[in-house]
């Protein structure tokens, strides 16, 4: 078994299926479980903090909110600056918006316009990829920021929404890596 099937293990152990949550039919992931296991949350900030090294990154997104626990501590082991992407209304000062579509309506997020320079490179971590809406708007805010893109990082991909396919011209070639598909 390789060091990645190990972890994956590791992970998919922690993983709690919540049927008809949050609505009937659905299926819900819950990583409050891994949150709880040192040796999993290590497992996986250190995972992160490998594909943050291996792009190139120098500063991580994490997306609101799960994207927030998992992303601060990878900005941490990197060595890297933390940055959040926030519904929109939730940060003070100046701020770039993005709005999408979601599958019933639509949303917006938001950065601090500051945050972000020409320079940065940057990697966005949470902890679904679904239909791929939320992180498609981060790195349209990540561009008009003006940094660039040093790719994606998910704990679990739900493949079946089609999320990658969404994502792929949005990453102009950076890397979309998920180390789970579920």
């Amino acid at each position: 078994m390789t060091a990645m099937t190990d972890i994956q293990e590791l992970l998919l152990s922690r993983i709690r299926d919540v049927e008809d949550y949050p609505e009937q039919g659905v299926m819900f992931k819950d990583i409050t479980p891994l949150l709880a296991d040192p040796a999993a949350f290590t497992a996986l900030t250190d995972a992160f903090a490998e594909i943050a090294e291996r792009t190139g990154a120098t500063k991580i997104v994490g997306l609101e909110a799960r994207g927030f626990i998992l992303g601060a501590p990878v900005a941490v082991r990197a060595g890297l600056g933390f940055i959040p992407v926030r519904k929109a209304g939730k940060l003070p000062g100046a701020t770039l918006r993005q709005a999408y579509d979601l599958e019933y309506g639509s949303a917006e997020i938001e950065v601090h316009a500051e945050d972000l320079t020409a320079g940065d490179r940057v990697l966005v971590v949470d902890d679904v990829l679904a239909t791929g809406g939320t992180a498609e708007a981060s790195l349209q805010l990540i561009r008009r920021a003006g940094a660039g893109i040093a790719g994606v990082a998910v704990l679990m991909e739900l493949g079946f929404l089609g999320g990658r396919a969404r994502l792929e011209p949005a990453l102009d070639g950076a890397p979309l890596e998920a180390l789970l598909q579920v």
